[in-house]
């Protein structure tokens, strides 16, 4: 049975492994918060750079772009938390502020996230 501790820092690693595998980019910091029935991460990514010059040129499709990716990133978040974890995952939301280079993931399992572990 792994720590509180040791859980966050393995979905560190695995939350930075999605993310390097979908943008090409790992995150530079990230911090991993447990309340009860939720998980939630805050991460300062580095924008895609393909990504800006395309905002630059076209906002509408550097959204929808930046919309179909995070769905990409849920769907294999997800999925790992199932796996990996042993998560019965009830929601999982997750927002990015290109300007800020943050985004915001909230996962609400269907009991206490220490129980799990």
């Amino acid at each position: 049975m792994p720590s509180l501790g040791d859980f966050k820092q393995s979905l560190i690693k695995d939350y930075n492994d999605i993310n390097n595998r979908i943008f090409g980019i790992g995150v530079i910091r990230q911090k991993v918060n447990v309340f009860g029935d939720k998980l939630v991460i805050i991460a300062m990514h580095k924008r895609v750079p393909a990504l800006g010059y395309l905002s630059e040129l076209n906002s509408n499709v550097s959204e929808l772009a930046d919309h179909y990716l995070i769905k990409g990133f849920k769907t294999e978040f997800k999925t790992l938390l199932e796996a990996k974890y042993g998560f019965d995952v009830v929601s999982l939301f997750k927002d990015y502020d290109a300007k800020a280079e943050l985004s915001a993931t909230v996962v609400v399992t269907k009991k206490d996230v220490c129980d799990y572990l």
